[in-house]
């Protein structure tokens, strides 16, 4: 099978100690709902890849969705709104319940939320757009799944398939911004960069639930600890929580794209941001984007250690693997597992693992960041 590696040269680390809890967490501990996501020791991964430990955090249900999109779209939507509050210098702070906070928010109705996106993160949104109380239109691009449409319009939302990629379908539902549309978009673009970083705020809510329990068990941090890479949201909260890691203590970080539209390791390799050319037909649909977000590229650009882009069927085999584990896990979520796999197993695994100073003592950390988004298409992979 094919792959691609990119090997970082470029990191760079803060050398101040570990910012305080972000208000994110604080915010998601006030959600209706809210309950840490397992940390789970799975021996057999560990024997897969040949090193001492994997320890999977598994994201299958988040507030009762099955993906973890909600903790960016949540805390964006939150703050986004802060700024429209009711009067000057409200402060939506003191809510106790959602019930609360879609009271305060009234005067703003009628108001719509928008984006574009690949299933899990327009699910999110328009999730969060019915528990305040407000419209979601959501764009996606063509080829999705109709069973994660059918999620979406599941919870209240209009869905319209955009003829094109990803991408299209984000220039789409950027157009749809005015006084009475709010676009909360995981990616970001020149002028549109606040609610982009908000998202990535969000996210940090699962590194500090890692940190927690970590603590709780008297475990240090993993030595390497892989990330699906899209338009870089996820993978830019895991590199800014870990570039305040004390010295030494910092695990590798491994990116992983679908082959076909592997944007960041292309931007690596050119040095800037540049765009894949469409068809991205991965199974790993929430990983098909042709262009990094410019709010992620600085922190991931110097922060993440290596990045590989693999095929399908790794993709497939981590699916099986995380199986026959207990954990269901679709393709974009198994997909972490998948470039630990190619990394450590496929062509050239001896110097990729030495590059990383990876050896039968390591301990790795992935985060299954979808259950089983298209059942189908999981149990034409996994059975069952």
């Amino acid at each position: 099978m094919k792959s691609r590696f990119f090997l970082n040269r470029s990191i760079s680390q803060s050398e101040e100690g570990l910012p305080p809890a972000c208000a994110s967490l604080a915010f998601h501990r006030r959600f209706p709902g809210y309950e840490a996501t397992p940390l789970i020791d799975v021996p057999e991964l560990a024997k897969l890849l040949g090193i001492k430990q994997v320890l999977v955090k598994n994201e299958s249900c988040r507030f009762d969705l099955p993906a973890f999109k909600i903790l960016g779209a949540s805390w964006a939507v939150y703050r986004a709104l802060e700024t429209r509050a009711p009067s000057p210098g409200l402060s939506l702070e003191t809510w106790s319940t959602i019930e609360e906070l879609a009271d305060r928010l009234a005067p703003l109705r009628p108001l719509t939320l928008a984006t574009a996106t690949d299933g899990n993160h327009g699910r999110a949104v328009a999730h969060v757009a019915a528990l305040l109380g407000f419209g979601a239109r959501i764009f996606v691009p063509a080829g999705t799944a109709q069973a994660r449409i059918d999620a979406i319009t599941g919870e209240g939302a209009a869905v319209e398939v955009v003829d094109g990629t990803y991408e299209d379908a984000v220039a789409r539902a950027a157009r749809e911004a005015n006084a009475r549309c709010l676009v909360i978009s995981d990616t970001s673009w020149p002028g549109y960069e606040e609610i982009p970083h908000w998202i990535v705020e969000g996210y940090s809510t699962i590194l500090w639930e890692i940190e927690d329990e970590l603590v709780r068990r008297g475990e240090p941090d993993p030595d390497i600890l892989a990330v699906q890479f899209g338009v870089g949201a996820l993978a830019a909260a895991v590199a800014r929580h870990y570039q305040h890691a004390p010295p030494g203590q910092r695990p590798k970080i491994l990116s992983v794209e679908p082959l076909h539209a592997a944007c960041m390791l292309a931007a690596m390799e050119a040095g800037e941001i540049v765009t894949v050319p469409g068809p991205h037909d991965s199974i790993m649909a929430g990983l098909n984007c042709g262009r990094v977000s410019i709010v992620a590229w600085p922190i991931v650009s110097t922060g993440i250690d290596a990045f590989i882009a693999v095929e399908d069927e790794p993709a497939r085999e981590a699916m099986r693997a995380l199986a026959r584990a207990g954990i269901v896990a679709g393709e974009t979520g198994a997909a972490g597992l998948a470039g630990l796999i190619e990394v450590m197993t496929g062509v050239g695994n001896a110097d990729r693992r030495a590059a990383l100073g990876i050896n039968e003592s390591s301990r790795a950390m992935l985060i299954v960041t979808e259950g089983a988004t298209d059942p189908q298409s999981y149990r034409s992979i996994v059975g069952g």
